[in-house]
């Protein structure tokens, strides 16, 4: 376990076509959220929070530890053995060239899978939001701008966003240090060229 002066574990890189395409399922994304909130949980557990049987989950979490995104916690036995995440987080890199094309396609559809995933959660939260208590409708809130950047310049900026989105990384590894009143926020972020919904050449 992290303590508040040890760096957080670093995010795992996928690279492997198949690790890519076997997260790239609504029900494991959905299964990787809820072990990241609750630290570990059993087949029958993780079913009541994402709405599937547990035979269900229990294969979608034998799928994620045979591509290293969850083993077991130990302390189990029979049917109820507990399952955890072995990293908390992953990225993959769209940007990159000279990749082989099963490499690149994959990534091409894990990207499509986690943007209309955000989008519909987001829309969820429109909805909802003026229902929010007040302390919580004031930090739940978007912000839109534009920027002039080169393309290493957009990259630079991306990188440094991602470091500050996972400065309080280690509390998702260690609930232990999530401080008293603190709750689960989501904090997505969308890059694109402006132009482009207009069908201008980037």
């Amino acid at each position: 376990m992290s303590s508040e002066e040890d760096p957080p574990p670093p995010l795992r890189r996928l690279t492997d076509p198949r690790a890519m395409r076997a997260v790239a399922h609504p029900t494991r994304l959905a299964l990787i959220e809820a072990l990241g909130r609750e630290g570990s949980l059993t087949a029958t557990e993780a079913a009541a929070i994402v709405g599937e049987s547990p035979t269900n989950c229990a294969f979608h979490l034998r799928t994620l530890a045979k591509y290293g995104f969850v083993e077991e916690a130990g302390g189990g036995t029979g049917r109820r053995r507990p399952w955890q995440l072995k990293h908390v987080g992953f990225t993959f890199d769209e940007r990159e060239g000279g990749e082989p094309p099963e490499t690149r396609h994959a990534a091409e559809a894990l990207s499509t899978m986690l943007w209309e995933t955000w989008l519909e959660r987001l829309g969820r939260v429109a909805a909802l939001r003026p229902g929010f208590p007040a302390s919580w409708r004031k930090v739940t809130n978007s912000a839109q701008t534009v920027l002039y950047l080169t393309p290493q310049e957009a990259e630079d900026f991306g990188d440094e966003m991602l470091a500050l989105m996972t400065r309080y990384h280690e509390r998702l590894e260690n609930p232990a240090l999530r401080p008293e009143g603190s709750i689960p926020l989501e904090h997505i972020q969308f890059t694109y060229p402006y132009d482009a919904p207009r069908g201008s050449d980037t």
